[in-house]
């Protein structure tokens, strides 16, 4: 005569509640307290009249939040795609210039259609700003290797506007800082844009952005007729 398999008090318990749920699923189906009791991630804790409505409700809400999802990532890439031809045109523009000072507006003007509230040319000195090339802002000596260091060609940061831009971005979230090197022996310079709407200009935008900044770089540089750095 075959001995019958020992088990443990728990595994015991276990198969007799899957026995139980074998036996009786009609009357688990509608009972939502032993539902939320099983699965408490689906089900809440409380008592469920109309146990179809409620999964229905469940499976309505999902829904809507994938759906959101969705749409949320569908939007970041549209305004990526956007972004990236807004860096095209800006450059070419950049290459259309026919003077130094519309080369700066282009980088000025360009605000907008980067996502920006503003944008400046910060130069680090003393002094006031040139008259005749609106948008060009000073700023004290140091900002920019405090800003990005030796090395680093970009950063964005959640705030600073105000050191940057002034008063009038104060409320700024999101800042933008771009070196743009003209050589040794010229100021230091920074491509700046500010908006108010936190988060902005991270990831790829950064990297868009940079390229920019390169190009207005190299236009400034033969503008002046300066070496290659």
């Amino acid at each position: 005569m075959e001995r019958a398999e020992a088990r443990s008090p728990a595994e015991a318990a276990a198969q007799a509640v899957k026995t139980y749920i074998r036996l009786n699923r009609e009357k688990l189906a509608s009972d939502g307290e032993l539902l939320a009791l099983l699965l408490p991630d689906r089900f809440v804790t409380q008592a469920i009249g109309d146990l179809q409505r409620h999964v229905i409700e469940k499976l309505r809400d999902e829904n809507a939040a994938l759906r959101a999802e969705r749409d949320g990532l569908k939007g970041a890439r549209e305004h990526a795609v956007r972004l990236g031809e807004a860096v095209k045109a800006r450059t070419l523009d950049l290459l259309d210039a026919r003077t130094f000072e519309e080369a700066i507006a282009v980088a000025v003007g360009a605000a907008k259609a980067f996502g920006a509230d503003r944008a400046a040319l910060c130069v680090e000195g003393d002094g006031a700003a040139p008259k005749n090339c609106a948008g060009v802002r000073l700023i004290a000596p140091g900002t920019s290797a405090a800003l990005l260091g030796q090395n680093q060609t970009s950063a964005v940061l959640p705030g600073g506007g105000a050191m940057l831009f002034g008063a009038a971005a104060r409320d700024s979230r999101s800042v933008a800082a771009f070196r743009v090197n003209t050589g040794p022996k010229t100021p230091a310079l920074l491509y700046v844009l500010c908006a108010s709407e936190a988060g902005r200009f991270e990831g790829d935008e950064e990297a868009d952005l940079c390229y920019f900044a390169q190009a207005l770089e190299r236009t400034m540089r033969a503008w002046l007729d300066l070496p290659k750095a």
